[in-house]
């Protein structure tokens, strides 16, 4: 059985007593098995039966920054509020809530695949009763997606690579899109770690940090085998025999 964190839980019963909000589901880590609590952030979905308006934006702007200062502080907690009557659609935007604020952003293929494979409900329906199914050429063409979309406009920029940050997620986001594309699932960001095209010592230091261990790896030489990673794999997503 499934068990959640509590602040997830509590951000659940908020939602569902505002009455508006049909479902919440759990996407990311948490729904593969991956998820390592000060370490992974929590990627959740609301589907709301209604439009956005701002009074409703308004009130989940307040919500969630009750829950960050309070239950959910440090957690990262996540949520994209997508209205029923465009669950389908993959090209819409819909109110998100990250890092403390709330931007406009889809729901991205390689999420409807962790919900409709992995995810569950906190309340409400089952992901796989509010998404349509993804097949495994449904995952590669998500996958495709991202590789060709965000990471081939950062390949072009190798001094973002200078960021920690941006260079282990692009080492994990380079081998899962390998994964996705050439088997039609999905990795978790851990086993994505053991399949890096990096050296062992990198490959050591990704590990630890996975596990909240804060060891640095050398910045300009971790840039550089990062970026590398992301030329090649972002042209080979490209590439039409793929």
């Amino acid at each position: 059985m499934v068990t959640s964190p509590p602040a997830v839980l509590e951000f659940g019963r908020q939602l569902e007593a505002l009455g508006w909000v049909t479902d919440l589901l759990v996407a990311g880590s948490l729904a593969t098995g991956d998820y390592l609590p000060g370490v992974s952030d929590l990627d959740l979905v609301a589907v709301v039966d209604g439009p956005m308006d701002n009074s409703r934006q308004s009130t989940l702007v307040a919500l969630h920054r009750e829950l960050d200062g309070g239950v959910a502080a440090g957690m990262d907690l996540g949520c994209v509020y997508v209205s029923a009557a465009q669950a389908d659609d993959v090209h819409v935007l819909h109110p998100t809530w990250t890092h403390g604020q709330l931007v406009q952003r889809i729901l991205s293929g390689i999420t409807r695949a962790e919900l409709v494979r992995h995810g569950y409900a906190i309340f409400g329906r089952p992901p796989a009763d509010v998404l349509p199914a993804m097949s495994d050429d449904d995952i590669r063409a998500a996958a495709r997606a991202e590789l060709t979309g965000y990471w081939t406009w950062a390949a072009w920029r190798p001094w973002l690579w200078l960021n920690p940050v941006i260079a282990d997620l692009g080492l994990t986001s380079m081998a899962r899109g390998r994964h996705a594309l050439h088997t039609g699932t999905l990795l978790t960001k851990s086993r994505a770690i053991e399949q890096a095209h990096a050296p062992a010592w990198l490959i050591d230091q990704l590990r630890s940090r996975r596990h909240g261990n804060p060891v640095p790896s050398p910045r300009f030489r971790t840039a550089l085998i990062a970026w590398r990673d992301a030329r090649r794999t972002t042209r080979g997503a490209a590439a039409p025999h793929l």
